[in-house]
């Protein structure tokens, strides 16, 4: 699964890659290409006032929650949410770069044996980081790597591998409880929304990078979706939902414990 893993991102960052493989050359500035004054002014009891168009602020409040529960999942995502984001973002900004190389490329040989070099130098660079990714983080890539390039993981093996590959990798990722045909929709999955919110916060406070997504939501409907069903939850729902997450830490610990005493014998 992980050499998958690795080939998926591994075409995205191609750029270092055709870096090394080209000569960098010195570009004329071009005359459209000088900054024009976009000051308008308006004039108020004779006077002129200029006004400059500023970019665009959002302010979000934090996220009220209602359930316990939910609040710990916001907490636990957020930590997987910032390490994987830097993942995802390489591939929206290499994927237009393999684009292009390939294309200029004239043989179907020529475009497979340059994404094999590629697939070989990436997986070496990255194998070691990619393999500490848990389940969770696996699933949370595939749905941002969906929300930067605007395809699923499952359709950018298919364009830039076959369709074979795609359905074997996507059967591999099945035996993990992953799919590489997961969309990032905010607007009706909860999880998405949380790693969406997390996103916008971050962002808003320049903990993290902005990148426009390359798909269309309404960050306010998903919220407003998100309240509905924080408002629907049943009465029992934390107590459960508690209840069975500290029974999984119980299990873990003594599943690590026993791991530990193996190794000591």
């Amino acid at each position: 699964m992980i050499k998958n893993v690795c080939f998926l991102l591994g075409v995205f960052c191609v750029l270092a890659f055709a870096k090394a493989q080209q000569n960098p050359t010195s570009q004329p500035i071009k005359n459209d290409s000088v900054k024009k004054d976009t000051t308008e002014y308006f004039y108020i009891d004779g006077d002129s006032v200029s006004s400059i168009e500023l970019d665009k602020v959002m302010l979000l409040q934090d996220l009220n929650f209602d359930s316990r529960y939910e609040r710990i999942r916001y907490l636990l995502l957020k930590r997987k949410v910032l390490k994987v984001w830097p993942y995802a973002k390489m591939a929206a900004e290499r994927l237009t770069v393999l684009d292009q190389r390939l294309a200029s490329l004239e043989t179907k040989n020529q475009r497979k044996k340059y994404s094999k070099m590629v697939e070989d130098y990436i997986e070496d660079e990255f194998k070691a980081e990619l393999k500490k990714l848990t389940k969770t983080e696996g699933q949370i890539l595939i749905k941002l790597i969906h929300r930067q390039t605007g395809d699923t993981a499952y359709a950018l093996l298919k364009r830039l591998r076959s369709g074979w590959s795609a359905f074997w990798f996507d059967k591999t990722a099945s035996l993990f409880d992953m799919s590489l045909k997961e969309e990032y929709l905010p607007e009706t999955v909860v999880d998405d929304f949380y790693v969406e919110d997390i996103l916008l916060n971050h962002i808003i406070d320049e903990k993290l990078e902005e990148q426009e997504p390359a798909i269309e939501f309404d960050y306010f409907k998903a919220r407003s979706n998100w309240k509905d069903y924080e408002r629907n939850l049943p009465p029992t729902y934390d107590s459960i939902q508690l209840a069975a997450r500290a029974q999984r830490i119980k299990e873990y610990k003594e599943k690590k414990a026993r791991k530990e005493r193996r190794k000591r014998k």
